[in-house]
């Protein structure tokens, strides 16, 4: 199932770990960006809303990590759905912004 090889068996799970701890972080840490960008209505409760579902999110990044699927696609799925919220958030920031 992983390509490392077999003189290091324990790389496969410390590169999983680092994929739930530190690409959850930063997948949960778009979305709380995300959501209070997107969101209608005042922005201290769309920041609690953020908040309040990254944590959520990080728990299913963490379920993710540690799923029977290849490394790479454990971190493209991570990475880039992260790069993804994060995008969004500039893009919804700069047009509610008026551009400047």
């Amino acid at each position: 199932m992983t390509r490392f090889p077999a003189a290091l068996p324990g790389l496969s799970i410390l590169s999983r770990l680092l994929a739930a701890v530190l690409g959850g972080y930063l997948l949960a840490s778009a979305l709380a960006v995300f959501l209070p960008a997107a969101l209608p209505g005042p922005r201290a409760e769309a920041v609690l809303v953020g908040v309040q579902w990254s944590f959520a999110l990080h728990v299913l990044a963490v379920v993710w990590a540690f799923s029977p699927l290849s490394l790479a696609r454990v971190w493209w799925g991570l990475l880039g759905f992260a790069a993804a919220l994060a995008g969004l958030a500039a893009v919804i920031g700069l047009w509610t912004r008026g551009g400047a």
